[in-house]
């Protein structure tokens, strides 16, 4: 309860909260770790305003990016100020931008195919054409089929290349498009974002309007997941089997110590109010130290993955023409094992 000011007619509390001696080691160390990769974190966002037609994006934008891309809340100022010579802030009409003064072709490059084990014993070229899917995905044929053609076409910088380089609705329009989703989301701190997010970029980016189906349609590349209201998209190459980051960044490190700062004091909090039922602790304990959060139960429901209206013309930018066999349009296509993963079991009940 601070004094009361001189011109005040009545005291009043003041709500004061600092971080724990823990906490606040943690919370400098992450300081510390993003001033010394101002460069690194430089380079990022530049390669991100080289998607860009114009070399801009609005700075209202980025900001949605800024904790998935591990930006700084002060990277407005920060970067321009550190990289004059890169970045400056213009004013547009849809407010302020922030515009690439100058970049480097040498990060031009998009990124490199993740290596293919099949598990083979010899080493020698095979007989028929194969998808690397994730273990146990179903897919129909002519989704198959689709995804055997567009892999078969030639790679397309999204660096070097726009929408209006390709005819509107074909599939080296796609290509690119799924080339710059790759770049974005290789990107993140974590390889995933909200797809809501990316959207917010269709026309700086020259995405699809239909982009959450067109993802949808790549699970070689991309796996979409619903949690909460929103839907969020993870770079399939970023990840192991069983779902485990493959690079973990230095912040998420720092996220996950201070995490487990925050479980160790609901554990002290619940271990203190068990206590207190049971008598132990006298009755001029502080109530506040008595408070826990408890985790509510979250449930999935049921969930539409989007697979059967992939190629309808209300769900997709795409013209394809499908041969659809229904004597072979429920084949197990995937590389390596029957591990369950959107599969069906036994029993007819599908997995999460």
């Amino acid at each position: 309860m601070p004094p009361t000011p001189f011109n005040a007619t009545k005291s009043g509390y003041q709500l004061c909260v600092r971080l724990t001696p823990a906490a606040k080691s943690l919370a400098m160390q992450e300081l510390n770790l993003k001033s010394a990769m101002s460069g690194f974190l430089a380079n990022k966002l530049q390669k991100l305003l080289m998607l860009s037609s114009h070399r801009r994006l609005l700075l209202s934008k980025i900001v949605h990016l800024g904790p998935h891309l591990g930006l700084s809340p002060n990277f407005r100022s920060r970067l321009c100020n550190d990289h004059p010579d890169k970045f400056k802030i213009v004013g547009t009409s849809y407010g302020m931008a922030l515009e690439l003064v100058h970049w480097d072709p040498e990060l031009a490059v998009p990124l490199k195919s993740p290596p293919v084990n099949r598990g083979l014993i010899v080493d020698r070229p095979l007989k028929f054409k194969q998808l690397n899917l994730r273990k146990g995905l179903n897919l129909k044929r002519r989704h198959r089929d689709f995804l055997m053609k567009f892999n078969e076409l030639p790679d397309i910088c999204p660096y070097n290349t726009s929408l209006d380089d390709f005819p509107k609705s074909s599939l080296e329009a796609e290509k690119r498009a799924c080339g710059v989703v790759r770049e974005v989301l290789g990107m993140m701190v974590e390889k995933r974002t909200l797809i809501d997010h990316l959207t917010h970029f269709r026309k700086e980016f020259g995405l699809p309007n239909k982009l959450r189906a067109m993802i949808v349609r790549h699970p070689e590349l991309f796996y979409v997941s619903l949690k909460g209201m929103r839907d969020s998209v993870f770079l399939v190459e970023g990840f192991d089997d069983k779902g485990v980051l493959l690079e973990k960044d230095e912040s998420l490190v720092i996220r996950d110590q201070l995490m487990a700062l925050v479980a160790e004091g609901k554990r002290i909090r619940r271990e203190k109010r068990k206590a207190r039922i049971n008598g132990t602790i006298l009755d001029d304990c502080d109530n506040n130290d008595n408070v826990e959060v408890e985790d509510g139960d979250y449930d999935d429901g049921d969930y539409d993955d989007g697979f059967e209206n992939l190629f309808d013309s209300e769900d997709s930018d795409l013209e394809y023409d499908f041969h659809d066999d229904d004597n072979e349009s429920s084949m197990l296509y995937a590389s390596g094992g029957n591990a369950v993963f959107w599969t069906g079991d036994d029993n007819g009940d599908s997995e999460p």
